[in-house]
């Protein structure tokens, strides 16, 4: 059983022992905390599809009642959904009940900021200070605080999504595409068929019942979408949609059932909306807009695709609001990360599974491709994710410090330390750091082959297992 506190929020497995795992003493504690460090009036509360939710929300908002808060209760809702509907609302806050990609025994509370954005690393860190206090206050019963139901929020994410500049719906509606999508049964399945109809977009829907009980694991990976591949492979489909329990990621398969490849999304979508953006630049606008941002452990190939476009690309650490920060910085029109997280300032910043679909169809559309047809269009690059999980007695500062030591001296290494250890090659790279999420540290490695990826990654492998 296991519980993570972060500076994006708390995540555990429910039930068990208190402090052990996500249950409803700490769900108050981490709760109470928030409300005291964001301040306000107002906050807007959403959740997934897992089966744990309804308790996990009745607890939250129970506590921000007894806080004195008015709570916006979205229901149902996509995380980009909820981030939106913070500002939408003009609340002081969100908070996303979600544990993303992870098992249907995990659930998170994922915190917003008024702009609907997640809390900065600083501020994560007091939210995190003041539950350790624990040096709450509550309101008296005639200062007691109420929850609002809002069940609209996911039609006008919608719409805000036909409304983006960029979103082609004529072109998409007289490309009458027809789409399989696996909503992995959660919200996914209450708005993605949504989107379609507004789209025009004839659709099949797999595992849509939003029933929490997920019929696969539920993290956007190849091996665990071999249901939905037979499915396109059957023929009869343009495209298949991949989205997580929380529908902010998002993972595209081509018409003969093989994986377009999940860093592969943001690239499709980025040169898209580079394309677009160069063509509109005038004279008073400077090419730097034309600037991209990802993590560091995601392909190379949004670099080359935005340095075709006359553009800069920009590296961030991992994690949503570290890429958000540096597309700020830049002046990024587009940024995310390669999991298949699309971020589109001109929507909101925030991943959106929803903005994602819009520009890639639209897209396909204008180029009157197929999704075979435009994977072949970018640079190639194999990548290779593994993991290693953590056992108590493991030092991650310690192999982080000896896979520096055993580059430091190579010439054509450079070594990258601001986020675990990242090393680039002029023809590969390998990324070694600790997981936000999940008591593991992740191992990404990318080269031209697999074979390649996968040696590198595993040369670093083997240092963590020699070294626990």
């Amino acid at each position: 059983m296991t519980l993570i506190k972060s500076i994006s929020g708390i995540r555990g497995t429910i039930g068990g022992r208190t402090g052990d795992t996500l249950n409803p003493l700490d769900i108050v504690k981490f709760t109470t905390a928030y409300a005291k460090f964001i301040g306000g009036k107002k906050i807007v509360v959403g959740r997934d599809g897992r089966i744990s939710g309804p308790m996990v929300r009745d607890v939250v908002c129970g506590t921000l009642v007894g806080m004195g808060y008015e709570i916006i209760d979205i229901g149902l809702a996509t995380t980009p959904t909820t981030e939106l509907a913070v500002r939408w609302h003009e609340a002081d806050g969100g908070i996303i009940i979600t544990a993303s990609h992870n098992p249907t025994q995990w659930n998170a509370l994922k915190l917003l900021n008024r702009e609907g954005e997640f809390l900065t690393a600083a501020d994560g860190a007091e939210v995190l200070a003041i539950a350790e206090k624990e040096d709450f206050e509550y309101a008296p019963v005639e200062k007691l605080g109420h929850v609002v139901k809002d069940d609209t929020m996911n039609e006008r994410h919608v719409q805000s999504v036909l409304d983006l500049r960029l979103v082609d719906v004529e072109a998409i509606r007289k490309r009458k595409f027809r789409v399989c999508a696996d909503t992995i049964n959660s919200v996914g399945g209450i708005i993605l068929p949504e989107l379609f109809k507004a789209l025009g977009v004839d659709f099949e829907i797999l595992n849509s019942e939003c029933t929490g009980q997920f019929a696969h694991n539920p993290e956007p990976l190849e091996k665990n979408l071999q249901g939905i591949m037979d499915k396109m492979r059957q023929g009869g489909f343009d495209l298949g949609i991949v989205v997580d329990p929380d529908v902010d990621r998002l993972a595209f398969i081509c018409e003969n059932g093989k994986m377009f490849g999940e860093e592969y999304t943001l690239v499709s979508v980025a040169d898209y909306v580079l394309g677009a953006s160069k063509t509109s630049i005038t004279s008073q606008t400077s090419a730097t807009s034309l600037n991209t941002v990802s993590n560091l452990s995601s392909t190379r190939a949004l670099r080359d695709v935005t340095q075709k476009h006359g553009g800069t690309y920009s590296a961030a650490a991992v994690g949503e609001v570290n890429v958000t920060t540096k597309m700020k910085e830049v002046g990024a029109v587009i940024g995310g990360e390669g999991n298949g997280g699309v971020i589109y300032p001109e929507s909101h910043y925030g991943r959106d599974a929803l903005v994602g679909i819009g520009l890639f169809l639209s897209s396909l559309a204008q180029k009157g491709m197929t999704a075979t047809q435009l994977r072949a269009t970018f640079p190639d690059y194999q990548i290779a994710k593994n993991r290693i999980d953590l056992t108590p007695e493991t030092d991650v500062d310690a192999i982080l410090v000896k896979v520096k030591e055993m580059f430091a001296k190579d010439p054509e290494a450079t070594v990258n330390d601001i986020d675990g250890v990242k090393i680039d090659f002029p023809t590969k790279w390998v990324h070694l750091r600790k997981s936000n999420t999940e008591p593991i540290i992740r191992v990404y490695s990318e080269a031209q082959t697999m074979e390649e990826a996968d040696e590198i990654g595993k040369k670093l492998m083997q240092v963590v297992y020699d070294m626990q």
